[in-house]
């Protein structure tokens, strides 16, 4: 893919920051679309999974800010999850566009860095991938990693644009190109990282387990989760599950 436009002042410094958009694993409140076929304990034990996969993930990379920002109320429980080294910030407002408008206004608010929002259930992404879009980021405004069901899973600026997620949100049919409309009105340059996918419903779970059954070690804690829960995800795979 190529970039819209060709304006961007590079941003050089090493300054980076990945800010991981997370919840509180809470039954009810995480991974709610695949409680249909999974019970409720079984879903929340899932994403704790994922985020703590994602953390390690992330925590691989050398030279990199840890942050992660969530809903106010979610702060002390994720301070204890993740541990020390790792920033954990309210969002101003509720739901994800007012969680991604406040990752920009608060790590942006001093000077330009380049900064990443990334989602929490894609822990098996090769960490190459994060590396490059950090390195995107030296040339453009933008860097985006679009989904195959039209979201992203990480969008990244060296700048706040306090109207680019507004009534916006990752995963939705046609996030992705209302987020490139904004970017195209701003006049802001973009550029892509590879396509990939979240775990948003039963199908990208059956995809995961997969993808991990043939390489366990890009998401050790989900892997082993997924071989637990084995006979009910082979169940969701053959259409056998309630």
């Amino acid at each position: 893919m190529e970039s819209s436009s060709e304006t961007a002042t590079p941003v050089q410094n090493s300054d980076p920051v990945l800010v991981i958009m997370a919840k509180a694993p809470r039954p009810g409140t995480v991974k709610t679309r695949l409680t249909p076929s999974l019970p409720l304990q079984a879903v929340t034990e899932f994403y704790r999974c994922l985020l703590d996969d994602t953390l390690a993930l992330a925590q691989s990379l050398d030279g990199v800010e840890i942050a992660i920002m969530c809903p106010d109320s979610d702060v002390s429980e994720l301070a204890e999850f993740a541990g020390s080294g790792v920033c954990i910030v309210a969002q101003n407002g509720q739901g994800l566009a007012a969680g991604l408008t406040s990752v920009f206004s608060h790590f942006a608010r001093h000077h330009a860095r380049r900064i990443i929002a990334f989602n929490s259930d894609s822990p098996h992404l090769p960490g190459s991938v994060l590396e490059k879009a950090f390195e995107t980021l030296a040339a453009h405004d933008v860097v985006v990693g679009p989904t195959y069901d039209g979201g992203y899973y990480l969008v990244g600026a060296t700048a706040s644009y306090p109207t680019f997620f507004t009534g916006d949100g990752m995963g939705t049919g046609d996030a992705l190109e209302t987020l490139l409309s904004r970017a195209r009105d701003l006049d802001l340059s973009v550029g892509f990282v590879d396509l990939f996918y979240d775990i948003d419903v039963a199908e990208d779970l059956v995809q995961l387990a997969a993808d991990l059954q043939l390489a366990p070690s890009r998401a050790p804690r989900t892997a082993l989760w997924l071989k637990q829960w084995g006979d009910a995800v082979t169940q969701l795979r053959t259409g056998t599950g309630d």
